[in-house]
């Protein structure tokens, strides 16, 4: 298995808005669509809206990152991290999920960054363990209702 990001671009923006989570994940997660929203919103260069292709050219994912964040929004804290992580319901469990993070780990080391950030909605249904299986541990933060977890990259 190689897949791939893609930019969201003209040509690729509708296999994006196509991805859907499982129905019982829907909760945990937005949809591609708000998150194409936010990164419209936000000032350029700060969300890094990535399609997942697999190696036979089938979207199978989106992933959005932020980068250099003002996390508290007063200028004191820049974090970056995922934002976003949507694997399609009938393409999870293949390694997509962990190659996203892999892929916005490695972007953010190209960058400078030494760590990576995640939120997730706390719960037996939400993604805890997911990330917690890639290196990820709670910072004792929350946003909004989510759970703040952290990933040293050095």
């Amino acid at each position: 298995m190689t897949p791939r990001l893609e930019e969201i671009t003209p040509r690729t923006v509708d296999a994006a808005l196509g991805i859907r989570v499982r129905p019982d994940q829907e909760h945990a997660v937005r949809p591609v669509a708000h998150s194409l929203a936010e990164a419209y919103v936000h000032p350029a260069g700060v969300a890094w809206p990535r399609l997942i292709v697999a190696d036979d050219d089938r979207p199978v994912g989106f992933l959005m990152a932020f980068l250099g964040i003002d996390w508290h929004g007063d200028g004191s804290v820049f974090r970056s991290g995922l934002w976003r992580l949507n694997i399609a319901a009938g393409e999870q469990g293949r390694g997509y999920g962990r190659f996203a993070v892999e892929s916005v780990a490695a972007e953010l080391r190209r960058r400078g960054d030494q760590r990576l950030y995640v939120t997730w909605h706390p719960g037996p249904t939400g993604p805890e363990r997911f990330y917690r299986r890639l290196g990820f541990h709670n910072t004792g933060e929350s946003s909004g209702d989510q759970t703040v977890g952290v990933r040293e990259l050095t």
